[in-house]
C-alpha cells in the first residue's frame, strides 16, 4: 500500500472499512456540489445577462427565480421522448452520456481544499488525486469529442453532422494549444498531479503559475478552453442561423437535458481547472481561526471559481461569434506557435538559469513568429488579388455579350 499512501494519507493505513466509507462520501458530496452548482450557473448566467441587458430575467419560481432552473429540468424530462427514423438507435443514446461524464470525472481532480483529519484520517478536500491528474484531463477532453461527433452522426440529418464535423475539427485544433500550455506549467512544477501542481503554488501569489509563466500561457489557456466548451465567442458549432441549432438538433427531452447539463458542468469544472492550474487553487490568506482554518482554503477556491464562470457570463453577453475560419485561423496560426514558442523560451530559462541562452531562445522565438507573421501576411494579399482577379472576370462574362469577342482597347477610331 506504499504506492496509495503516497498518492493519498487516506490510505497510509491500508485500505479499511472506514477508508472506503470515506472515500465513498468524498464521491456523494462532490458529485452532489457539482450538480447543485450546475443549477445555480444557470440560473446566475440567466440573471446576470438580463442585468447587462436591462431585462428582468427568472422571477416566478422561488426567491428571485433561483428555482427556475429545476422547474425547467422537470419539463424537459416530462416531454416526449422523440428519435429520429434514420438514427442509429444505440450510438443515438450513448452519445450524450460520452459529453456528461467527462465533465464528472474532470472536476474529480480538482482540489478544493486542503486536508483534514478525520478519525485519525488525513483526508484531502478532492476526490481523487491521481498522478496523471493532468493526463486525466486531456483524456476526458478527447473522449467528448467523441460524444460530440457521434451525436451528430448518429441523429441521421444533414444540419447536425455538420455541426458535429465543425465542433470536431474546432476541439481537435485547440488541443494542441491546450497540451503545449499544460506542458509548460508541468515543466516548472515538475509533476502532472494537480495536488502538486496547488502545492507548488501556496508560497505566495508570486509563485503563481499566471505570474511565474509571464501570463501568456494563462492567456492561451483560457482561449483555447472555451474554444473547447463551444462558449462565445467560439460557439460557432450552435450557429442557429447556419445550423439550425447545432449537433443536438434531432435530440429532445431528457437527451437534450444532458447535453444543456454538460455544457454549463463544463463551464464549472474548467474554471475550476484554471484556477488550480494558474491562480493556486485553493490557495490564499488563512486567519489563525483554531477549527475553522480547513474552511478558508474552501472560500478563495470557490471565489475565485465564480470570477471565471461570471467571466463566461460576460463573454456572452458583450462578443460577437467568430466566423469559423476566424476560429480556425486563431488556433492553427496564432495560439499554437505561440504557445509553442513560450514553452521553448520557458525550457530555455530554467535549463539556463541567469544565462543569456534564455534571451536568445526568446529572440529567436521573436524572429520566427515574425516571419510567420509576414509570411501569412503575403499568403492573405494573394489570396485577396487572387479572389480580386476571379470576380473581374465573372462580371466580364455577365456583361460582355460571348460572341462580341475580346474588348480591344482604342479610341474609338477603330485603331489596334
Amino acid at each position: 500500500m506504499n504506492w496509495l499512501s503516497s498518492i493519498d494519507p487516506l490510505f497510509l493505513h491500508g485500505v479499511t472499512g472506514v477508508v472506503i466509507l470515506i472515500v465513498l462520501i468524498k464521491i456523494v458530496v462532490g458529485f452532489s456540489v457539482l450538480m447543485g452548482s450546475v443549477t445555480l450557473m444557470i440560473w446566475f448566467e440567466r440573471k446576470a445577462i438580463s442585468d447587462m441587458q436591462s431585462r428582468i430575467g427568472p422571477q416566478r419560481w422561488g426567491p428571485f427565480g433561483i428555482l427556475q432552473t429545476l422547474a425547467d429540468g422537470i419539463k424537459l424530462i416530462f416531454k416526449e421522448d422523440l428519435m429520429p427514423t434514420e438514427a442509429d438507435r444505440f450510438v443515438y443514446k450513448l452519445a450524450p452520456y460520452l459529453v456528461l461524464v467527462p465533465a464528472l470525472v474532470t472536476f474529480a481532480i480538482v482540489p478544493v481544499g486542503g486536508t483534514l483529519t478525520i478519525g485519525g484520517h488525513q483526508v484531502m478536500l478532492q476526490i481523487a488525486n491521481p498522478p496523471v491528474g493532468i493526463l486525466v484531463l486531456l483524456a476526458m477532453s478527447g473522449i467528448s469529442v467523441y460524444g460530440v461527433m457521434l451525436a451528430g452522426w448518429s441523429s441521421g440529418s444533414k444540419y447536425p453532422l455538420i455541426s458535429s464535423v465543425r465542433a470536431s475539427a474546432q476541439m481537435i485544433s485547440y488541443e494542441a494549444a491546450l497540451g503545449i500550455t499544460i506542458v509548460t506549467i508541468v515543466l516548472v512544477t515538475g509533476s502532472l498531479s494537480t495536488h502538486d501542481i496547488v502545492t507548488s503554488q501556496a508560497h505566495g501569489i508570486w509563485h503563481w503559475n499566471v505570474i511565474r509563466l509571464g501570463v501568456v500561457p494563462f492567456v492561451i489557456f483560457w482561449m483555447a478552453i472555451t474554444a473547447e466548451l463551444h462558449r462565445p465567442p467560439f460557439d460557432v458549432v450552435e450557429a442557429d442561423s447556419e445550423l439550425v441549432g447545432g449537433f443536438n438538433t434531432e435530440y429532445s427531452s431528457f437527451r437534450f437535458a444532458i447535453f444543456y447539463l454538460a455544457e454549463f458542468m463544463n463551464t464549472i469544472t474548467m474554471s475550476a481547472i484554471i484556477v488550480t492550474l494558474f491562480f493556486g487553487g485553493p490557495a490564499g490568506w488563512i486567519p489563525n481561526i483554531s477549527h475553522l482554518r480547513w474552511v478558508f482554503p474552501i472560500i478563495w477556491f470557490v471565489l475565485k471559481t465564480v470570477i471565471f464562470c461570471f467571466c463566461y457570463i460576460w463573454f456572452r453577453a458583450a462578443l460577437p461569434r467568430f466566423r469559423y475560419d476566424q476560429v480556425m485561423d486563431l488556433g492553427w496560426k496564432r495560439l499554437i506557435p505561440l504557445s509553442l514558442a513560450w514553452l521553448l523560451v520557458i525550457a530555455a530559462v530554467r535549463l539556463h538559469a541567469g544565462e543569456a541562452w534564455g534571451f536568445a531562445v526568446f529572440g529567436g522565438c521573436l524572429l520566427a513568429g515574425a516571419a510567420l507573421w509576414k509570411a501569412l501576411q503575403v499568403s492573405r494579399r494573394r489570396r485577396e488579388l487572387q479572389a480580386s482577379d476571379e470576380q473581374t472576370d465573372r462580371l466580364a462574362r455577365i456583361f460582355r455579350p460571348a460572341d462580341l469577342g475580346p474588348v480591344r482597347g482604342g479610341d474609338g477610331g477603330g485603331g489596334p
